[in-house]
């Protein structure tokens, strides 16, 4: 059985999870009763049902109408046999019923009965459970995991029964990288799991002690049980109801018409905050006789697509009434880091992983993204600038000139890599360009250009 992390605190989850899931149900049903209609709960993102898989009643044990409810919800949402859904950056199995897994072989059985249907038995998938599929170099670093329906008789014997769902998933790909970490993994798992209110069991392939020690904070609240080593388990595992991959849907990003209960960048912008214990909610607003200065937050790196002008962008920056803060995120206390950046009202930082501390900024602050040259407006909007709005928060996105890169120092103004980045890519090829524009180029931004960018922020914190 899944060992809780804190019986006690699951065991009182459940308990009032229970309870109010049965006040609610019967609340809507005196509500269609008397008024005859139903009310959406498509805004309230953060309100869960009770989503444990009963498991086998016992004689004396009495069903709930919440237990009832969601065997009903579960017949309704699940097929009998698993449901596997293929995109173009995803693949995604779920089932419900007698599922065992054998993580150390990378396997996944759906049991049924002997006289299923015999094409069924045949049936199986097998797919890497990460969110970059097509991408050869990230696919390279996870498991393929397969998917099969075998007979009671075939499969193997449980040594472990457990009465909560399980979410099968891989941190491999390019887990370390901080932006990659957030869009492959923890936003999808925040998506997928936050349904089940902590009453679920992750099996994580390619995890490595260093990365959940670094993200624990947030990836603890997500499950009240130990989170089991999937490549090194030897253990048959039983469960009700599993996932195998996470629910990606866009960089950084959630879309609420396709997640649990309307989830989105908002919840879990909260979600974040919370977990870390950060403090700020909300971004200043500036008004007349607002004296604090807002808190500018100058994402400083000291090699890729750094700042070469640091000293002279803190003084252009505290002419315009900023505050300025100059930081570079921690590789492992994300927390630290975190709290640093929720004190900040507006951030500002070249295209790059840096980016990825959006998420713990209050909701109303002014993101900045600064464009280094390399036709890379399109892939900027789609990493950061579309979760910006996501969150509520405010999206600058400022493009250099060609005096303001680095790379004028090494080229001449008629070389295509300056005058013609399309035909760079070309005559050069993507990886070295991308190479180039992406890990050679540092830049020098002109504050008098600048400039009307950041009245622009201030506008903004202004009209909140």
């Amino acid at each position: 059985m899944a060992k809780p992390k804190n019986p006690s605190r699951a065991e009182s989850q459940k308990l009032r999870s229970a309870v109010l899931g049965g006040c609610f149900l019967l609340s809507m049903i005196l509500l269609v009763v008397y008024t005859g209609y139903v009310v959406s709960f498509s805004k309230l993102s953060f309100w869960r049902s009770n989503r444990e898989a009963p498991p086998v009643a016992k004689p004396a044990e009495k069903i709930t109408s919440s237990h009832q409810a969601y065997a009903k919800y579960q017949k309704e949402k699940l097929p009998s046999n698993p449901y596997c859904d293929s995109s173009k950056r995803n693949e995604y199995c779920e089932m419900e019923g007698d599922i065992r897994i054998h993580g150390n072989s990378s396997s996944i059985f759906f049991v049924t009965s002997p006289n299923v249907n015999a094409t069924k038995l045949q049936e199986s998938w097998k797919f890497k459970p990460h969110p970059r599929k097509g991408d050869a170099r990230a696919m390279a670093r996870v498991t393929e995991m397969s998917v099969k329906t075998l007979t009671t008789g075939d499969a193997p014997k449980c040594a472990v029964h457990n009465s909560v769902p399980a979410i099968v998933f891989s941190t491999g790909g390019y887990m370390g990288n901080f932006f990659h970490d957030f869009t492959d993994i923890l936003i999808p798992i925040f998506t997928t799991s936050q349904q089940f209110n902590g009453e679920v069991q992750f099996l994580i392939s390619e995890i490595l002690p260093w990365w959940n020690d670094k993200y624990k904070k947030i990836l603890q609240p997500l499950t009240n049980y130990e989170i089991i080593d999937f490549n090194q388990d030897h253990t048959v595992r039983c469960y009700p109801h599993v996932i195998v991959g996470l629910k990606y849907h866009k960089e950084m990003s959630i879309d609420p018409s396709r997640s649990p209960y309307g989830l989105s960048m908002v919840d879990f912008g909260k979600y974040v905050r919370k977990s870390l214990g950060l403090e700020r909610d909300m971004a200043i607003k500036l008004g007349p006789n607002q004296e604090k200065k807002p808190r500018i937050l100058i994402v400083a790196r000291k090699w890729t697509r750094r700042f070469a002008n640091v000293d002279e962008i803190i003084r252009g920056v505290e002419q315009y009434g900023f505050e300025a803060v100059v930081a570079e995120s921690k590789y492992n206390d994300v927390a630290e880091f975190a709290r640093i950046v929720n004190s900040c009202d507006v951030m500002l930082g070249v295209h790059g992983a840096g980016l990825t501390n959006l998420v713990f900024l209050p909701t109303n602050a002014v993101v900045i993204q600064v464009i280094p040259l390399g036709g890379l407006e399109g892939i900027s909007w789609i990493d950061f600038g579309l979760g910006t709005i996501s969150m509520k928060m405010h999206y600058l996105q400022y493009t250099i000139s060609l005096e303001e890169s680095t790379l004028t120092e090494e080229f001449a103004r008629g070389d295509p890599v300056l005058s013609d980045t399309k035909e760079a890519y070309r005559k050069n090829g993507w990886d070295r360009m991308i190479d180039l524009y992406f890990a050679k180029q540092g830049v020098k931004l002109d504050m008098a250009r600048f400039g009307s960018t950041l009245l622009h922020a201030i506008e903004l914190l202004q009209q909140q």
